[in-house]
């Protein structure tokens, strides 16, 4: 999420950052949340195995196999079918990309144009949601949710009026957000509460060496950071720098003035301060990424100093009195990036809710909020002609364009056949970058904004572990591992809302949710975009055995120590590869500022006749309700 920090802000004192913010909210104590209920689970039963249910779906997800190779031979090759076969199907609006963004179009036409409105959603994966992919397992009659992407529902405060009344539309309201808060357990690092113990692991002589306590306090000069860092397996020397930078023993930047400093922040890398100024190693600095690229998908050799320092990197109080200044603006950026609070199975369910409310007959029995996460979806009802509504899974677009007869026509191409359909207004809530193969006829400013960007790249996994008892030796929910090829592990969220039961405790099944960024590796020549490209590369080559692999190794040696044996202990994984993943945000390092409206995704997304575009590369941030505005923006420009 980009934050725009002027120079007036900063010669005021009132430069922001995490660690500003981790720093004071430390040493609050947790509130205690309702508790989640001990009563014995609701007993499930496997979906037939043979039905249409995607979210069982094991192995390789997100971009799976069959979702992606239409759209690669178009936007690589320029090769699509010659001939279509014409469907007797003609709609109000056909919108493109059942994400959140497509969704949300959806109902906002809907909404707008009554609940008659001829609606057709093209995806060109098997499952609704887009990014916001759910994750389900089965075992001893207990159903196990994970998340398999966007996660994050932030406070609503922060959403636009029209996308706040979406949200309560579906049953998301400040009540039920409190509702959220109160039945997350305190222990939920990954769910937003940020009191709880969460760890670094890294690799050792005779396995992981695990530092349980709140690390990431301890990066901030919080409880106990001295001794969290004499626990790490690193030379001494790097210790001893780590302990003086999260102290703030020393202003990095003494020699300069205060003119001067801004321009260094704004001009050098994080990590390249973090090498340069502070003195740390190379090999040392992946410490300092982990939330950083949790945060933002690409590492600190990315992001500026300032961005470094407001986007998960610690250091804020190694800037001397400027970096010790109060900020209320720093307690902003606090509620902006750490807010948050989820579903068991993120923000899938928030795509459930919208399914289920643009589709009543997916899911006739949900009863809204209260039963979501655990709710069946009959995916043959998502797409009947004698619904108004319907979605079309498995449907790759090739081609949109206004056939001059005041309708759009639409090309696609499912399950290997090409077909065409028509609709009054179309809506493009598609990845930015295809849809100049899409519509060729654009104009070339317009196709050069939509193709800057590049979507940031990772992988979720989730692992279905026979029960919790190594996990939980471990001493905390969540951990950071810095040298491990996913950075990020932690329980999956144990969230009872929506009608599901998380593990009761160790001896029940339990998922381990791991993240992985390619955007690793040292300092390079070249663009952000470039990289991004590179990494995408990476996760498209990499085959699920090589990730089976480094899943296995990796909970091996960080679990192997207290009893777990990762042949008869992991019962299930599920890899969700995202290779166009977040939104492009606009890097000091890279991009110039750009005078409003000039900047690439607002030429980018300009109305194009009877065709809009929504999706968050038009709005050059990854976020939920940014995503929702888009749809909005879309859908009054072609009601208008």
């Amino acid at each position: 999420m980009p934050i725009e920090i002027t120079r007036r802000d900063f010669i005021n004192g009132a430069v922001i950052g995490t660690g500003g913010l981790m720093l004071t909210g430390c040493g609050k104590e947790v509130a205690t949340g309702a508790p989640v209920t001990a009563e014995a689970p609701t007993v499930f039963s496997p979906p037939d195995s043979s039905a249409y249910y995607p979210p069982i779906q094991t192995g390789m997800r997100g971009s799976h196999e069959g979702s992606f190779e239409v759209a690669h031979e178009l936007a690589w090759r320029g090769n699509k079918p010659a001939h279509y076969e014409t469907l007797n199907e003609h709609y109000d609006l056909i919108v493109v990309g059942a994400g959140m963004s497509g969704l949300a179009a959806a109902h906002y036409y809907q909404q707008k144009m009554g609940n008659d409105a001829r609606i057709l959603i093209l995806d060109n994966h098997d499952d609704f949601g887009g990014h916001a992919k759910r994750n389900e397992f089965h075992q001893n009659g207990r159903m196990m949710l994970s998340l398999g992407g966007a996660q994050n529902i932030e406070a609503l405060s922060n959403y636009s009026d029209a996308a706040r009344g979406l949200m309560q539309d579906i049953g998301i309201d400040d009540d039920f957000i409190e509702i959220m808060n109160q039945q997350t357990p305190d222990n939920m690092f990954l769910a937003g509460k940020m009191q709880a113990e969460n760890g670094v692991a890294m690799p050792g002589a005779n396995g992981h060496v695990t530092v349980r306590g709140n690390w990431l306090a301890a990066m901030f000069g919080g409880k106990d950071y001295e001794k969290s860092v004499r626990a790490l397996p690193l030379p001494t020397a790097e210790q001893d720098k780590l302990i003086d930078f999260f102290a703030g023993h020393q202003d990095f930047l003494d020699d300069l003035s205060l003119s001067e400093k801004w321009d260094y922040i704004n001009a050098n890398s994080y990590n390249r301060y973090l090498v340069d100024r502070v003195g740390l190693a190379e090999d040392t600095v992946p410490v300092l990424n982990v939330l950083i690229m949790h945060l933002t998908g690409v590492s600190g050799w990315n992001l500026t100093v300032l961005e470094g320092m407001t986007m998960g990197g610690t250091g804020i109080k190694s800037m001397g009195w400027v970096g010790k200044a109060s900020a209320k603006l720093a307690e902003w950026v606090l509620d902006s990036l750490l807010s948050v609070t989820m579903f068991p199975d993120g923000n899938a369910s928030v795509a459930r809710l919208l399914v289920q409310k643009l589709i009543p007959a997916a899911a006739p029995g949900m009863q809204g909020t209260q039963d979501v996460a655990i709710a069946h979806f009959n995916y043959s009802a998502l797409d009947q002609e004698d619904h108004p509504t319907r979605l079309r899974l498995n449907s790759t677009v090739v081609g949109v364009r206004d056939n001059n007869n005041n309708q759009v026509e639409v090309d696609y191409v499912q399950q290997g056949k090409a077909r065409r359909v028509t609709a009054d207004h179309c809506v493009l809530a598609c990845y930015n970058a295809l849809i100049p193969h899409l519509c060729p006829e654009m104009p070339d400013a317009q196709k050069e904004g939509l193709s800057y960007g590049v979507k940031t790249p990772f992988v979720y996994a989730n692992v279905l572990l026979k029960n919790g008892q190594a996990f939980s030796e471990l001493g905390a929910t969540s951990f950071q591992c810095p040298y491990d090829p996913f950075q990020w592990i932690s329980s999956s969220p144990a969230v009872s809302v929506g009608g599901y039961e998380p593990p009761r405790d160790p001896n029940d099944p339990m998922v381990a949710f791991m993240m992985h960024s390619p955007m690793t590796g040292p300092e390079q020549p070249t663009s952000c975009r470039d990289q991004l490209r590179m990494a995408r590369h990476k996760i498209y080559s990499t085959p699920f055995a090589d990730y089976e692999q480094q899943i296995r190794q990796q909970l091996q040696s960080m679990l192997g120590q207290h009893g777990f044996n990762h042949e008869t202990d992991i019962r299930g994984i599920t890899v969700n590869r995202i290779p166009h993943g977040y939104a492009y945000a606009y890097l000091g390092l890279y991009d110039p500022k750009w005078e409003e409206g000039q900047a690439p995704h607002e030429i980018g997304r300009a109305q194009f006749g009877r065709i809009s575009i929504a999706n968050t590369d038009s709005e050059a941030t990854a976020l939920m309700n940014l995503a929702f505005d888009a749809a909005w923006r879309a859908v009054e420009e072609q009601t208008a």
